[in-house]
């Protein structure tokens, strides 16, 4: 990854997430990692949608929605996802 591809925590938190049709699944509240590495797990939602709710994501140990973030597949005004890295 180049330097300039590159994106902090604070630069994702409180962006939307949708899908690449425009399905949304709700805001970005957090970034799970891996500490050692600093590899990026998942994204936690806030907000879910009812869309969200109902496609079964995996929750994390506070019962709050993931997406994987090996699903993201761009940053910008939205926060992209490709929902079939994700169902």
């Amino acid at each position: 990854m180049a330097e300039d591809d590159k994106r902090y925590a604070r630069q994702i938190i409180g962006k939307i997430v949708v899908t690449k049709s425009g399905k949304r699944f709700g805001e970005v509240s957090n970034i799970s990692f891996e500490t050692r590495t600093g590899e990026l797990i998942h994204i936690i939602l806030r907000n879910p949608t009812t869309y969200a709710a109902e496609i079964n994501l995996e929750k994390n140990e506070k019962n709050e929605l993931t997406i994987p973030y090996s699903s993201v597949i761009a940053v910008g005004d939205f926060v992209v996802v490709a929902e079939e890295d994700i169902i």
